[in-house]
């Protein structure tokens, strides 16, 4: 597939600390790119509002690829999810207000709001975001985070798998500080550049999946990126992520179609039930907790 050149008004620095950039390799028709200076890894794509529209589209949730082939179906598992974080977090601070951004459907927002959180949701894709105010009752506006404005201050801004995703990461963060109170938290879920498993991978590993995937974190990057919205790191861990059998099918068949002899590779996974749920087994991913000092 062609890579795509990057457009004139493109700005090719690195998002995290504006420093030079150069290209790594490409990846389904988007060029990859690695900070001269901090390392970052970020996808070559114009940032754009757009963006969201396009990408995070009804296809995202139910076509399969990079994205779901049902995302519906996994409630049970994403409603644990939510719960179990809501019991870590319970080592560092009481529920209060909260702010869950990509909230999709609402289920792990729900797992929150069973655990004593009271808040709401911001997901672009107004058919998840419908479902989750119809079908489970749960505030979730539509949009993201890049434009979301509200009067509100939270104690918890929750953000899971979301900060690979951003358009324009530090208008995102920007946008995150000001509607965390002073002390505040944010949760974070994502994956880890520097893990073994990427490592081993390189240009293979399933997280390098643009456009709709456009960053790419090291633990200390994201620390920086914190830093720089005034948040410190104080706990961090691996969670415990689960997905269903047709998600995980959906997601491998995908990767291994990028990768020597992975239509081989691929047949056996027929045997998996789609139901079934499947522990993730690397340790590519990570959480950490930040609070708001300043």
């Amino acid at each position: 597939m062609k890579a795509i050149n990057p457009s004139p008004k493109m700005n090719l620095q690195c998002p995290l600390c504006a420093h030079s950039s150069r290209r790594l390799f490409c990846k389904y028709a988007y060029w990859i790119r690695s900070c001269n200076t901090c390392n970052h890894h970020f996808a070559e794509i114009l940032p754009s509002p757009n963006h969201v529209d396009r990408v995070y589209d009804d296809q995202y949730f139910t076509g399969s690829g990079s994205g779901y082939p049902d995302y519906l179906a996994e409630a049970r598992i994403l409603r644990s999810h939510g719960r179990r974080y809501a019991r870590l977090l319970s080592r560092y601070v009481q529920p209060g207000t909260m702010l869950d951004v990509g909230a999709a459907a609402g289920f792990i927002l729900e797992g929150f709001l069973d655990s004593g959180w009271n808040g709401r949701g911001i997901e672009p894709n107004l058919r998840m975001a419908k479902y989750a105010q119809t079908h489970l009752g749960v505030e979730v506006d539509t949009g993201s985070l890049e434009q979301f404005q509200s009067h509100d201050r939270y104690d918890l801004i929750t953000m899971i798998q979301v900060v690979s995703h951003f358009y324009n990461l530090q208008q995102a963060f920007q946008v995150a500080s000001s509607h965390t109170r002073l002390g505040g938290f944010w949760l974070i879920e994502t994956w880890n550049r520097n893990s073994l498993t990427a490592r081993l991978l390189n240009k293979y590993w399933h997280e390098y999946s643009p456009p709709s995937v456009m960053h790419w974190f090291s633990v200390k990057g994201l620390q920086q990126l914190a830093a720089q919205h005034g948040f410190r790191e104080i706990a961090r861990g691996r969670p415990a992520k689960w997905i269903n059998g047709a998600h995980a099918k959906s997601l491998l068949r995908y990767k291994l179609n990028d990768m020597p002899m992975g239509k081989w590779f691929a047949q056996p996974l027929n045997l998996i039930p789609d139901s079934f749920a499947i522990p993730y087994p690397a340790e590519d991913l990570f959480w950490t907790l930040y609070q708001k000092d300043s």
